[in-house]
């Protein structure tokens, strides 16, 4: 926990924190109605295909990714290329030891002689196998993945972004799509940072085309990448042996077999990744126009942009807490004051630490 801004006022673009925001209190509000029948299905995550809750994550990524571009450079300008690297590569590991600590690893040793009959690299592959790779862990290790290219020039992160999509692509062709479905995975298990490297990359280039082209262009062009881009991720299901998939928010026909070139982000297949990356940039875009050109801001945004790890970080043990009175059969006026509830309790929380100037962060 550290007091001041949280990452200095230089670095503070309202569009930013404002998508930011956004992107939290989504991911609030879909963890939380996941679980309720009276909910429609598209704010529900679909292991067999896209809703809007599954855009929710690779915004985190595509925010992670502007942001670590523009602070990186930054960091290396003031403090030397060294010591930026240095703090990149911890803050990387730091976040990864806080996703293991909070999703917990899979095993649990019932008894020492059991331990020592399995072994350290079965105790090992059975925790480490599924239940860790989520969230926190995908960014730190996609941010690790992308730390040699984040300061490079704009073509070199395009061509990083281009081998990262052949290698994922390969890889899921080869042995890992099975795998993956086998487990199964979350959120596109071991690998599937580098598949989360897609959205990542689109963030650092989007903060360059923010920075050269400024708010009154930039917004233009994220929306017309944007829609070019989620494009794209609807024409890769095309690869599948069944063709083009529905498009996203769509129900997938249950006669449809998955593969891995459907859009879903159980695999973090790359359809779904270039749709959720072109999804982000559009966002972002509305959020350039209203922000950095109109200067409209919220509020609410601003309390759960500026302090995400600790929005994070609190709105599990919340959810868990409300979601006691909660039954997954509630009708949708309690299960919406419900929610409503909860959403407070985390401002509460959150507008607490903001008043008394504490962010938190690695």
């Amino acid at each position: 926990m550290s007091g001041g801004t949280p990452s200095g006022p230089s670095t503070r673009i309202t569009s930013l924190d404002q998508f930011r925001g956004y992107t939290v209190l989504a991911m609030l509000i879909v963890n939380f109605l996941g679980r309720y029948e009276a909910v429609p299905t598209i704010l529900k995550h679909d292991t067999r295909h896209c809703s809007y809750a599954d855009t929710i994550m690779p915004g985190f990524f595509f925010a992670v990714g502007f942001a670590y571009r523009l602070t990186f450079r930054k960091r290396v300008e003031r403090d030397g290329a060294r010591d930026a690297y240095k703090h990149a590569i911890l803050r990387c590991l730091g976040l990864v030891l806080l996703g293991v600590v909070l999703y917990q690893p899979g095993f649990t040793a019932t008894t020492w002689t059991a331990l020592v009959e399995q072994g350290p690299l079965a105790v090992l592959a059975q925790a480490f196998k599924r239940q860790p790779f989520q969230a926190l862990v995908h960014i730190g290790l996609a941010s690790l993945w992308i730390t040699p290219v984040i300061a490079a020039r704009s073509r070199v992160i395009l061509a990083f972004l281009g081998f990262s999509t052949v290698l994922y692509a390969f890889l899921l062709y080869w042995f890992y799509f099975d795998f993956a479905m086998r487990v199964p995975v979350i959120d596109g298990g071991p690998l599937g940072f580098i598949g989360w490297s897609i959205p990542t990359l689109a963030g650092a280039l989007a903060c360059d085309c923010w920075k050269s082209l400024g708010p009154r262009k930039a917004w233009l062009a994220f929306l017309g990448a944007g829609a070019a881009i989620m494009l794209l991720g609807q024409l890769l299901t095309g690869l599948g042996p069944e063709g083009f998939a529905p498009p996203p928010f769509w129900t997938l026909p249950e006669s449809r077999a998955v593969d891995h070139w459907t859009m879903s982000q159980r695999t973090g297949s790359l359809p779904y990744q270039f749709f959720s990356a072109g999804f982000s940039l559009a966002v972002m875009g509305g959020f350039v126009l209203a922000c950095d050109l109109l200067h409209n801001h919220s509020a609410l945004f601003a309390t759960f942009g500026t302090n995400a790890l600790a929005a994070y970080i609190i709105h599990n043990p919340v959810n868990q807490c409300v979601a006691l009175f909660v039954p997954t059969d509630a009708p949708a006026w309690y299960v919406i004051a419900s929610l409503v509830l909860y959403l407070g309790i985390c401002w509460l929380f959150l507008r607490s630490l903001e008043k008394r100037n504490l962010f938190l962060r690695l």
